[in-house]
C-alpha cells in the first residue's frame, strides 16, 4: 500500500496477504483524491472511512491534513493492519472502531465534514448504503460523502449527487450536502 501525497506521501506499507479487503487502486485514489481536494480543503476536517479495510484511503487523508480520521472496520485482519501503521506513524489522530460499518451509520450521532465509504460490492443490501448514509446524523450541512462502488449502481437520483467518476472499474459517487 501506497501513501501518494503530504506528509505520509510516498511510504509504504506491506499489507498482510491474509487481508480479504479489495482495496482502491493507487490510480483511482490518486484520481478520486484530486477530485476531492478541487471541491473541499482537506487540512482540518474530521472525516469518516467506512469499511476502512486496509486504511489506504483514512492516512491518506491523515497524510493531506485531516484534523481527525475515524477510521470503521469489523474485520479483525484489517483493524489490526491499520493499528500497525497507525503506530508506525505515531499519528494519534486516528481512530479505530472494530466494528460494523451498517450498525454504525444507524446508531451514528457525531457528524463529520467528510465521508468516505468503500463496502464489499458484494454486500448485500450494498445499493442501499448511500441513502442509509444520507439519512443519518453522520452528515451535516457542508459535508462530502463519497461511496466508491462498481458500475452497475447508479446514485445519481439521490439527493445531494453532484457527481459520479469512474477510474478503470472503480467508480466514485459523490453527494455534497448543501450548507
Amino acid at each position: 500500500m501506497r501513501i501518494i501525497r503530504g506528509k505520509y506521501g510516498r511510504r509504504r506499507f506491506n499489507v498482510p496477504t491474509n487481508i480479504t479487503a479489495r482495496p482502491t487502486t493507487d490510480f483511482a485514489r490518486e484520481n478520486i483524491f484530486n477530485v476531492i481536494e478541487n471541491i473541499v480543503d482537506i487540512d482540518g476536517l474530521r472525516c469518516l472511512d467506512l469499511f476502512a479495510g486496509t486504511g489506504a484511503v483514512s492516512i491518506e487523508l491523515l497524510s493531506r491534513g485531516a484534523a481527525s480520521v475515524t477510521a470503521v472496520e469489523k474485520a479483525t485482519t484489517q483493524a489490526r493492519f491499520i493499528e500497525k501503521v497507525k503506530h508506525e506513524l505515531d499519528d494519534r489522530n486516528l481512530h479505530i472502531l472494530r466494528t460494523d460499518a451498517i450498525r454504525f451509520i444507524r446508531e451514528a450521532s457525531t457528524a463529520f465534514d467528510f465521508v468516505f465509504a468503500d463496502p464489499p460490492y458484494d454486500l448485500d443490501g450494498f445499493g442501499d448504503i448511500p441513502e442509509m448514509v444520507l439519512n443519518s446524523r453522520l452528515l451535516k450541512p457542508g459535508s462530502i460523502f463519497i461511496i466508491e462502488h462498481s458500475k452497475k449502481y447508479d446514485f445519481s437520483t439521490l439527493p445531494y449527487f453532484t457527481d459520479h467518476r469512474a477510474y478503470g472499474s472503480v467508480n466514485f459517487s459523490i453527494f455534497e450536502i448543501a450548507e
